[in-house]
């Protein structure tokens, strides 16, 4: 499986925010990841489902929607709604509502996924490896770009890349979230992900195209 390249809009300029999604579309992202905080799980605040609406209007782009809320489940269906492509959620926010939201998103033909913060441990979520589509491993702290990379985090990739392997689970997609740069996206990707995000890399950078194609 290539890469999947998903710039986080966390660190676009959301005054020019259409323009700058072309932009990375353009330069070989298939996919935007669109962080939604709630002020509460995390202490920041971003945006939410009329925002990806809106972008949903962006051609030959998926929309990669993290939701970083409380009660996910309250406001799934809203999602689901504005069109998303990939919705991931917090186990830490689901728990026992987990799979039954797995199930919800898929059954509306988006892509389910399930992230999990730093101290959570990847046997905490070992069931969720067989029926999500996706996994998520944060490598810092949820809540606001920039942050350095935890690399003891990183391990965790290959714990799931194994587990996955052990089920036959070799479409998983494996995202890791949190200070990826080229040297921290080499590292993942050698353990085992295939799908990084990164925000202030690309989007700060002087050179976005180098950017974007230093991480395939």
């Amino acid at each position: 499986m290539e890469t999947i390249i998903s710039p986080s809009i966390l660190s676009a300029d959301f005054a020019n925010l259409e323009n700058e999604i072309i932009k990375v579309r353009d330069l070989g992202a298939k996919w935007v990841h669109i962080d939604v905080m709630d002020g509460h799980f995390v202490p920041n605040i971003t945006i939410g489902a009329p925002v990806v609406k809106s972008l949903r209007k962006i051609d030959n782009i998926k929309l990669d929607v993290h939701l970083m809320i409380e009660n996910p489940k309250k406001y799934v269906e809203d999602f689901i709604a504005a069109k998303s492509d990939i919705i991931t959620f917090h186990y830490e926010a689901a728990r026992e509502k987990t799979q039954e939201l797995i199930d919800k998103i898929q059954a509306s033909n988006i892509l389910a996924g399930v992230s999990i913060k730093p101290k959570t441990k990847v046997d905490e979520i070992k069931e969720y490896i067989k029926t999500a589509d996706l996994i998520l491993v944060m490598t810092v702290e949820p809540g606001f770009g920039g942050q350095a990379f935890m690399e003891d985090c990183a391990e965790k990739i290959s714990q799931i890349k194994e587990i996955a392997k052990n089920i036959g689970r070799d479409d998983l997609i494996i995202q890791v979230d949190g200070g990826i740069n080229e040297k921290t996206g080499k590292i993942c990707k050698n353990l085992g992900a295939n799908s990084l995000v990164a925000g202030s890399y690309i989007f700060n950078s002087s050179n976005v195209k180098e950017a974007i194609n230093s991480l395939f």
